[in-house]
């Protein structure tokens, strides 16, 4: 199917919200990875959000060492292949810090008009506004200028109050302080009061303990009813209507009875990164290593063309990772909800 538009995309987090589950945001990187994230959505018959980071933008690009042009590459290319699968993709772009919002985010905005102005279909469906390391007026303040531009062209922009610990892609949270690991309930409403003033649709990912990076599954200490909390303060204050479409960042390392507790309180998006990294990688490793002597030319041999063809071992790499995005899907009970399913 095609990439979704926004009344479709809003439809998919509304199923999410009413039926208690959750979309994997799979983080791709190159061709191979939206393959994977594409054959695991289909797997599990899921919809599904794929989504690409500044870092992954830049390595797209190769030489050309651009964010915005690599972002847009990866983009057009899930466009096409989404196109030939059953199950309903959003396309959206991750963590996007400040400094970054002139050189990146709005870049993409502003190609995503262009193409409306040209009747064509969006180029991305959300973005994220990661302003979390600035003080909460400042981040709103700008999520806010960010939200005209979104609500002006059928975008749904992701932020973040709080801050996600660990480090992810260049951005290095190992060292905040821990009580800026927790979103307060007085922030939450701060946040729905600053974006639903501007209107359109928004997501927001509060932070409850969640950290980034590759924990053993006790040691990351979540505290979830942070976001009952929060829900009841803003529902409390604004009516129901105002029940926040949560995301959960820095997911790996938490049990299974922490991730279906968020999805209670209103999670409808989880990203997953790491652990599609490793699964990726696992079984290249293992290929390389049952076929050394056929990858490398050793003893001046000629070594074996048939496994150090880049084809025969990135195919392991996708289908490895799809049975990952298989495993969250069923995590976040997003399986078997496909709406042509």
């Amino acid at each position: 199917m095609p990439i979704v538009n926004f009344e479709e995309y809003g439809a998919m987090l509304d199923r999410a919200k009413q039926g208690g589950y959750a979309y994997p945001a799979i983080n791709c990187s190159s061709n191979e990875t939206i393959n994977a994230a594409l054959k695991g959505f289909a797997d599990a018959k899921s919809d599904g959000i794929i989504q690409f980071s500044t870092g992954a933008g830049q390595f797209a690009s190769g030489s050309i060492n651009d964010m915005v042009l690599g972002t847009i590459a990866l983009a057009d290319f899930a466009q096409t292949m989404a196109a030939k699968y059953d199950v309903q993709i959003a396309l959206h772009t991750d963590h996007c810090v400040p400094e970054k919002v002139d050189t990146f985010l709005i870049p993409l905005i502003e190609e995503t008009a262009r193409r409306r102005a040209a009747g064509r279909p969006n180029l991305f469906n959300s973005h994220m506004h990661d302003g979390s390391a600035l003080p909460l007026e400042e981040n709103m303040a700008q999520a806010s200028k960010i939200m005209e531009m979104c609500r002006d062209n059928d975008i749904i922009l992701e932020v973040e109050a709080g801050v996600v610990g660990g480090e992810e892609d260049g951005i290095d949270n190992t060292n905040v302080s821990a009580e800026k690991l927790f979103t307060t309930p007085e922030d939450m409403v701060a946040v729905y009061e600053a974006l639903s003033a501007v209107g359109g649709r928004f997501m927001f990912a509060a932070t409850f303990g969640n950290v980034h990076g590759v924990y053993k599954p006790g040691n990351v200490k979540l505290k979830p009813t942070i976001l009952k909390d929060g829900q009841d303060a803003v529902v409390a204050k604004h009516g129901q209507d105002a029940h926040f479409d949560l995301v959960f960042h820095g997911g790996s390392g938490s049990t299974q009875e922490e991730i279906h507790e968020t999805l209670g309180y209103g999670v409808i998006k989880m990203n997953v990164d790491t652990d599609c990294q490793y699964t990726f990688t696992r079984p290249i490793a293992g290929h390389m290593m049952a076929n050394y002597d056929g990858v490398l030319r050793v003893d001046g041999e000629m070594g074996d063309k048939k496994v150090y063809d880049p084809r025969s071992y990135l195919k392991k790499g996708i289908a490895g990772m799809a049975e990952r995005i298989v495993e969250a899907c069923k995590d976040l009970k997003s399986d078997g909800t496909m709406l042509n399913g």
